[in-house]
């Protein structure tokens, strides 16, 4: 069975019903989750499964993750991210932004789940 290796960057309110539906989905492998705060409910919920947790979002990402699932709600991440692509020739692995992640979400749960950010503009 092919396996979608993931990466998902904000393990708060967001990233964390988002990763509980991944782990429980057994074509998805995630291969890290990022947070600046190691204290987020993701970063405890990754833990129980023994996901690579981390504060620095750029040791999870090569040309071997599929998908890269932000839901940080910085600008800067997604930014970094994309500037990371291009200057790396990576053409594999795909950016999922939070409003993409937003509409999964929400079709998912059968109603609108709100973001916890404000802007999910790029910078």
């Amino acid at each position: 069975m092919q396996m979608f290796q993931i990466v998902v960057i904000g393990a708060g309110e967001t990233g964390t019903p988002l990763l509980q539906q991944m782990l429980n989905a057994p074509f998805v492998q995630v291969r890290g989750v990022a947070d600046l705060d190691l204290n987020q409910p993701g970063i405890a919920l990754a833990r129980q499964h023994g996901v690579h947790v981390t504060t620095n979002f750029m040791e999870l990402v090569d040309h071997t993750v599929d998908i890269i699932i932000d839901v940080s709600g910085a600008p800067s991440v997604r930014e970094i991210l994309r500037s990371n692509m291009v200057d790396t020739g990576n053409t594999h692995t795909l950016i999922v932004h939070e409003s993409i992640a937003m509409l999964m979400m929400s079709l998912s749960a059968g109603r609108l789940v709100a973001s916890k950010h404000g802007n999910m503009e790029y910078a």
